[in-house]
């Protein structure tokens, strides 16, 4: 009797330890995540400046069009360009951090607690 009692205080004691430890990686986990979307979303706003500087430089562009009608149109228009496909890149770029991050599921911490609950399954059927 005496050491079934200690084999289930030893058992308790594990377990507490395993659900704390699962816990600590769970938040490790999130935490990690959590950077991964904040880090896209600020990709998201600098594509977003990005482009508000293209839409700028557009409308320069068409202002100097219709005021000398040649250089000085051509060198806006590209500067736009170029813009653009910066807003595009970063948007990429953003859209992959999120999508990293996504979704919000400490998933290797749940796969580490089910083969946790399959071992503890295993060695009480011994």
């Amino acid at each position: 009797m005496n050491d079934t009692h200690k084999l289930v205080n030893d058992l308790s004691e594990q377990v507490s330890r395993l659900v704390k430890d699962e816990l600590r990686l769970a938040r490790l986990e999130l935490t990690e995540k959590g950077k991964h979307a904040g880090f896209g979303a600020g990709l998201f706003g600098a594509a977003g400046i990005a482009a508000f500087f293209g839409g700028a430089a557009l409308v320069t562009t068409v202002i100097m069009l219709l005021a000398r009608v040649m250089p000085a149109w051509a060198a806006a228009a590209i500067v736009a360009v170029v813009l653009f496909v910066v807003a595009g890149l970063l948007g990429l770029v953003g859209k992959n951090q999120v999508k990293r991050a996504a979704p919000p599921v400490p998933s290797e911490t749940i796969a580490s607690v089910k083969a946790d609950i399959d071992m503890v399954k295993e060695r009480a059927r011994r």
